[in-house]
Parts: structure tokens; C-alpha cells; sequence
């Protein structure tokens, strides 16, 4: 019954069976592979982006720092919700590497374009005393579950770029909100507006690869000159390749995160049914935030349950389900009785 993150699930046999294939026999390091140059036009091509830069690194959080660098100067700001990864989640490491301020908008997990306007003329009010706007960061799946519609990608897009800022989407959960909303990779990203994409797969089906999509060719030797300075450029790059190319062979990457989905709202329509579960917000992906008595977490933690504490009140706790592709109905099962025995 692991529910705390897809992050902590076993890499997909197929990805592992890539690695293998590419683990023979003397390749090129550092990314001139020919391993790596298949695996830059795939992600093109999915991407319909024929001129994007395609860069490989082996953390999510090494893909938002590196990316956001490109995008803002250190005299500027990345806006950002309160509860985004760059902001809560990666040691300050955005800030290391670009230089840049991290300005919050709003007080929920999406931003409002109310708001992020508001913060922008807030910035520009301070004249030359005050942080320059220099960029917009959303996080695709929310941290709290909920997406981004391709309006609202692009609504928040058009106000940035009418300020001249850069538009990074981090998507940690990308294929998730990708098959949720039934659209391409193109039309929620360049498409929507968005200038930089960090794409996820370690949370949906790799061991550890992530990619870096920029959509301005203009910033090849800024990123690579970063990656390599900031050493997250793997000398045995292949296997940073190999684990992407088994992970886009045969459409693996849409096919785990419309498991992953599916057993969500699985669960959810379960969950409904028990009076003991209390929704805090909708589910739209693969995340859960619900609460439940503190009897019920308990009898569920007593039956080695793994999810995430969010917090307590008045005898009700918060918690966190995260569902990952290769998460068995059987847990889900167990799960689900142990609160409809409870109820």
C-alpha cells in the first residue's frame, strides 16, 4: 500500500530492457553519442518543434534550475505559486544557478492572471530599486494535483510575454496532465505559449533522466555552458538516452501515466463512497488530497500504509495519495477495506 510517491516506484521493465540494449560495445561521451542525437530528434519530433534544443539531465530539480537560468537574469525574479517544487522542494537551487529572486503569486497552487498581473506591476512600481520581472514558472501537474487547462497555459503566457518574460513549465508530471487534458505535447507547450519545458520521466516509469526542451535555439550556448558548469552533464551520457528512448518506444510514457490516472480514479470513486474521506481538492491526475480521521490513519499506518502527512486538525488528518503507474489493484483493495471496515 505505497501511496507516497510515484517517484518511489520501480522502474518500468521496458525502460530497464532499453538500458540493457544500450549497455554494449563503446559509445561517445558526453551527450555525442548517437544514442543520445536518436533520442533529441525523437523528442522533436513528439514535440512537433523540429528547431527545439533537447537537453538530457539526471534530476527534475537540475531541469527547473538549469532551464529558469536561461530565462531570467540575476536582477530579476521568477514568479512562481506558493506551493510549487521550485519554491518548496529544491534547496533553493533555481536561485543558485540563475541568480534570480523567486516572487510568489497568489495564495493556491494555480495562478490566477489577476494575480500574476498584479505582481508584475507590483515589480515594475518599484523602478530601478526594485526586482526586474524576469520569468514565469508553472508546475504541471500543481502540487496539489490540479492542472493547467491550455486556455489558462495560455492566457498566463500571453500576459507574460506582453512583459517580455520567459515562460518555464515544469512538468515533473507532464504526461500525466498531458493525457488528463486529451491534448498533444506541442499544445501544451510552445503551442500554449511556453518557451521552456522541463519534461518528466523519473516519476513515470525511469530510473533518473529528465529533459530540458528549450524553444528559443538562441539559448544553446547559455545551457550548455551551465550544465556543464553546474556538473549535471553525465559523461556516459547513453544511459541517460537509453532510459528516454525506452521511455517514448511504443508510446510507454502516455500508456504508464493513463495507467497511473486511471488507478486514481479508481481509488477516488472508491473513496467517494466511504463517509470517513473527506476531499480537500478535486483530483485531475494522479494525486490525491484528502482527509480522514486520526483512527483511520492510524489503523491504515498500523497495516504499512505509505502516504504522505500533510498535517493535523481537530482530529482529522491531511494526507497525500500518490498513485504510479505500477501500483497493484490488490493495494488499492487492501486500502479500501481497511476504511470501509473503519466505516
Amino acid at each position: 500500500m505505497y501511496f507516497a510517491s510515484d517517484n518511489a516506484g520501480i522502474a518500468h521493465p521496458e525502460v530497464m530492457a532499453a538500458v540493457n540494449d544500450a549497455n554494449k560495445g563503446y559509445a561517445l561521451g558526453y551527450g555525442l553519442d548517437n544514442l543520445t542525437q536518436d533520442t533529441v530528434a525523437q523528442i522533436r519530433a513528439i514535440f512537433e518543434a523540429p528547431e527545439a534544443l533537447v537537453y538530457l539531465v539526471p534530476t527534475g530539480t537540475a531541469a527547473n534550475a538549469l532551464a529558469l537560468a536561461c530565462l531570467a537574469q540575476p536582477y530579476e525574479t521568477i514568479f512562481c505559486a506558493p506551493m510549487a517544487h521550485i519554491q518548496e522542494d529544491e534547496c533553493g537551487a533555481p536561485e543558485f544557478y540563475s541568480g534570480a529572486k523567486l516572487s510568489l503569486v497568489g495564495n493556491t497552487d494555480k495562478i490566477q492572471p489577476d494575480d500574476f498581473t498584479a505582481e508584475i506591476e507590483r515589480s515594475l512600481a518599484r523602478g530601478f530599486q526594485g526586482i526586474k520581472p524576469g520569468a514565469l514558472s508553472l508546475s504541471q501537474v500543481t502540487e496539489f494535483g490540479q492542472i493547467y487547462s491550455v486556455d489558462e497555459i495560455k492566457a498566463l503566457s500571453d500576459i507574460a510575454h506582453a512583459h517580455q518574460l520567459g515562460v518555464h513549465l515544469d512538468g515533473a508530471r507532464f504526461a500525466n496532465a498531458m493525457v488528463a487534458l486529451d491534448v498533444s505535447p506541442a499544445e501544451m507547450s510552445w503551442k500554449a505559449g511556453v518557451d521552456a519545458v522541463s519534461f518528466g520521466a523519473t516519476k513515470n516509469g525511469c530510473f533518473g533522466v529528465e529533459a530540458v526542451i528549450l524553444f528559443d535555439p538562441a539559448k544553446a550556448v547559455e545551457f550548455e555552458a551551465r550544465r556543464k558548469r553546474g556538473g549535471h552533464l553525465m559523461s556516459k551520457h547513453r544511459y541517460l538516452a537509453a532510459q528516454m528512448q525506452g521511455y517514448l518506444a511504443n508510446d510507454l510514457w502516455t500508456r504508464s501515466a493513463a495507467r497511473s490516472n486511471a488507478t486514481c480514479a479508481r481509488l477516488v470513486k472508491a473513496l467517494r463512497s466511504i463517509d470517513e474521506v473527506e476531499f480537500d481538492s478535486e483530483p485531475q491526475a494522479n494525486v490525491i488530497f484528502c482527509n480522514i480521521s486520526v483512527d483511520a490513519h492510524q489503523r491504515l499506518v498500523d497495516a504499512g500504509a505509505m502516504y504522505s502527512v500533510i498535517g493535523e486538525a481537530d482530529q482529522r488528518v491531511s494526507i497525500r495519495l500518490v498513485c504510479d503507474w505500477a501500483l497493484k489493484d490488490a493495494h488499492i483493495d487492501q486500502f479500501l477495506k481497511i476504511l470501509s471496515d473503519l466505516a
